[in-house]
């Protein structure tokens, strides 16, 4: 993927200039965003990921996914602000050849494997709600061994393919990157051949990846309505439908996004849009899902409130 000395053979490294043509006030004020975001992501997801832990009562297969996606969306923030963060403070705004790839394939990886995991979380409520006598059965801890691996498995080797797709094209327009971070578009943007092949196996493998997990959650949740709708109360029917509302929530934000980035054709000034609709995908979601799955899930609530007393209580006694 890097090795190939063909690939970008006249840089060594690349200018992240997304945002160096706003204003400094407003440069000030996107950097400030992007800090709380990031803050309040790390702060918000650690303390799912903690409680989840923790708790024994949520040791289960719902709450084992919500505390790996957490660790997901710490994982694809942290993969693109730090960076962004450091050259808006930077005069140089540079990032390697190496650090570009590296950035890429890990944010694609995220990125391939959310998609995969809110298909599983998809398929883990329609299980909860369709068939809950075989719940415990089909839902063991194997069973979600297996489903978790298998996202990151797959998004390993797809984030793979579309970052060596993306650098195998010669670069010699100019290495300044009309971006934040290195992404797919941004960076097909500065090769000097015709790239139409390169946006074509990208456009079909994240077509794949986006539409192919996408069905699914529209089966399981088409499944889920007609069972929800066969259940007489209504106490029972918002019982059962408050168990996947903010998984429902999630999939909107995350998969209408994601449709919007990629499922657009390259057009002019394309990057300069792609820019300003990234900051919602990259930074908006990952810092807003803990809201999703806490404010919207008692469990979730009454654990962190028992989390956050017992650290107050052990340092009140301290």
């Amino acid at each position: 993927m890097i090795s190939d000395k063909k690939c970008y053979s006249n840089f060594t490294e690349f200018l992240l200039i997304g945002f160096s043509d706003f204003h400094y006030k407003h440069q000030l004020s996107i950097f400030v965003f992007f800090c709380s975001a990031y803050i309040f992501t790390l702060l918000g997801n650690g303390l799912i990921i903690i409680t989840v832990t923790q708790n024994s009562r949520l040791h289960t297969p719902m709450y084992f996914f919500l505390r790996n996606l957490s660790f997901l969306e710490v994982c694809s923030i942290t993969v693109t602000v730090p960076k962004a963060m450091h050259i808006f403070l930077s005069e140089t705004k540079s990032i390697s050849l190496l650090g570009c790839a590296f950035q890429m394939q890990t944010f694609l990886l995220m990125g391939v494997s959310e998609c995969l995991f809110l298909a599983v979380m998809a398929f883990d409520r329609y299980v909860a709600i369709c068939n809950p006598l075989r719940y415990t059965s089909v839902m063991s801890h194997k069973t979600c061994f297996y489903l978790t691996s298998g996202s990151w498995v797959v998004g390993c080797f797809v984030s793979f393919g579309l970052t060596s797709s993306t650098f195998s094209v010669a670069c010699c327009n100019s290495n300044h990157i009309l971006h934040f971070f290195c992404d797919i578009t941004p960076v097909l943007n500065l090769a000097c051949v015709n790239t139409f092949n390169n946006e074509l196996f990208v456009f079909i493998v994240c077509t794949l990846v986006v539409v192919i997990p996408f069905l699914a959650i529209l089966c399981s949740y088409m499944n889920i309505l007609y069972s929800i709708g066969l259940i007489h109360s209504a106490q029972g029917r918002h019982k059962a439908f408050s168990t996947c509302g903010s998984h429902l929530v999630s999939v909107i934000l995350f998969y209408g996004t994601a449709m919007i980035i990629h499922f657009r054709m390259r057009s002019q000034g394309s990057a300069g849009n792609d820019r300003m609709i990234a900051p919602v995908f990259c930074i908006l979601i990952p810092a807003i899902n803990p809201l999703i799955y806490s404010l919207r899930n008692k469990d979730v609530k009454q654990s962190v409130r028992k989390l956050l007393h017992d650290i107050n209580a052990d340092s009140n006694t301290r």
